[in-house]
């Protein structure tokens, strides 16, 4: 009886002992699976942000091209003014590494910064130094499309522009959703466009039935531009009525130089003048206002009537038209003129 005891005892403790071995090997198991699944969503986070994203950019002729860039790139290069404005407001600046120069007040902090290269001008790229930086992508704009072989021989180009028939909000919504695509942005773009629309309807809405020259002041001249480059938002979006588009030549990046003869016999409510020189700082150029209120001029009654309007931020009409800071700045310039 006393055996019989002593063997069912020791049955009850190797059952729990068992038991206990079973209830730990579960357990070591159970955690083993956690720390797998855990890694597996780790590893599944990682492997669903893709290595790279195809965007629509321009190629070295301006022709729409499939481009195949990293996906938030570590180091970018900006040769373009209106992608960096962009790539700022998209709050990704930090991953710029080298920039080409600028005056414009909104991105000194790119050209201030010694950790920030530089990489020239936006006409004139440094390829040496853009090489030394060694980007992830590079932006330009229409000026270095010459040397887009050139760049795309040291990492993938993003070359962007705006569009006069597609209009410069519209240009400028499409090529910051481009942009936002790149650093998986793009749930921000809606949010920095609004507000566009209604300002250019109010605008439009002032600018109904009433006729304009749109110009520009370079080197002493006149000339006059059409809606099929700087400046065309003024007849195309806001619709004033253009009507130094009948001049006997076509319009060009620069407009076309025109007699103040020219200007007189047009009879035009509003004339809007930038100034090339100003935008670009010209040592020693002729300020905008000297040369347009000339004797012709002030016998029109776009002067009389005080409807001479200069173009206050020239440097972003003429080197940052399409970034979304410049959009701005130059709505408030027409609207500092025209609706107060």
């Amino acid at each position: 009886m006393k055996k019989r005891l002593i063997t069912l005892m020791l049955a009850g403790a190797m059952a729990l002992s068992l038991a206990a071995c079973g209830s730990q090997g579960t357990d070591n198991t159970a955690a083993a699976a956690g720390a797998q699944t855990g890694n597996t969503e780790e590893s599944g986070s990682n492997t669903s942000e893709p290595e790279t994203v195809t965007v629509t950019s321009l190629n070295a002729n301006g022709e729409e091209t499939e481009l195949e860039v990293p996906y938030r790139p570590e180091r970018v290069a900006i040769l373009d003014m209106a992608s960096l404005d962009i790539i700022d407001s998209l709050g990704e600046g930090e991953r710029v590494v080298g920039s080409a120069d600028t005056s414009l007040d909104y991105l000194q902090e790119y050209v201030t910064n010694d950790e920030i290269e530089k990489l020239g001008t936006i006409k004139e790229a440094d390829l040496e130094a853009v090489m030394a930086c060694e980007p992830d992508v590079i932006f330009i704009g229409g000026r270095l499309a010459s040397v887009y072989d050139d760049l795309s021989a040291i990492a993938p180009v993003v070359y962007l522009a705006t569009d006069t028939e597609k209009g410069v909000v519209e240009s400028v919504r499409d090529n910051a959703s481009t942009i936002a695509s790149i650093f998986g942005k793009e749930e921000e773009v809606d949010s920095l466009m609004a507000g566009f629309d209604e300002r250019i309807s109010e605008l439009a809405s002032f600018a109904e039935g009433k006729t304009a020259i749109v110009g520009m002041c370079t080197s002493g001249g006149f000339n006059i531009l059409g809606n099929d480059g700087r400046c065309s938002m003024i007849g195309n979006e806001i619709g004033f009525e253009n009507v130094g588009l009948d001049a006997d030549v076509e319009t060009s990046t620069h407009g076309n130089e025109a007699s103040f003869e020219f200007v007189v016999e047009k009879a035009p409510e509003y004339i809007f003048v930038m100034d090339r020189d100003a935008a670009i700082n010209a040592e020693g150029a002729q300020l905008a206002q000297e040369i347009v209120e000339n004797e012709l001029v002030m016998e029109t009654d776009a002067y009389k009537n005080g409807n001479i309007v200069y173009l206050e931020h020239p440097a972003v009409w003429y080197t940052a038209e399409g970034g979304i800071n410049a959009l701005d700045i130059m709505l408030q310039d027409l609207e500092g003129d025209l609706l107060q």
